[in-house]
């Protein structure tokens, strides 16, 4: 039998509330992008996967830090998004190309890292020939979604 408590209603509201956000996240950006050359981009969502690798409260109020590792396959691009939070970017392997917001495009191998301001608009691009990953870690307010798309 089971117990319904105010703790396992906020779980499932948790769930449903990150799988609706993952459908939005994903249908936005199904459309084909194109590079500078008209050639049709890498799809994005079959290109680029996310490993949790921690997600820890800090000893500050309503803050947390969340670490994932993210591989690209060879020429793909995110969608354009922001954190609600600093991001460290650390390249693992590969060559990447990150667009933030403002800013020239910057140029980035494995062993160099990128910090990227709260609410900076960016994308990362694997500019190489083979897979590209790096290690995301995020410092951002707990209960709030991780990724915002720009339109």
């Amino acid at each position: 039998m089971s117990r319904i408590t105010s703790r396992n209603t906020a779980g499932r509201l948790g769930f449903t509330l990150a799988a609706v956000s993952l459908a939005a996240f994903a249908s936005f950006c199904q459309a084909g992008e194109t590079t500078p050359e008209a050639q049709p981009a890498k799809n994005w969502q079959a290109g680029i996967h996310r490993t949790d690798q921690v997600r820890q409260d800090l000893d500050v109020a309503d803050r947390e830090v969340i670490q994932v590792r993210v591989d690209f396959d060879a020429g793909v691009t995110s969608p354009k998004h922001s954190h609600p939070g600093v991001e460290v970017a650390y390249v693992i392997e590969g060559t990447f190309e990150y667009q933030l917001e403002g800013r020239a495009p910057i140029t980035l191998k494995a062993g160099d890292s990128l910090y990227i301001p709260a609410g900076t608009v960016h994308l990362a691009k694997n500019v190489g020939s083979g897979k590209a990953s790096e290690l995301a870690t995020y410092i951002v307010k707990k209960g709030t979604p991780l990724l915002v798309l720009e339109h």
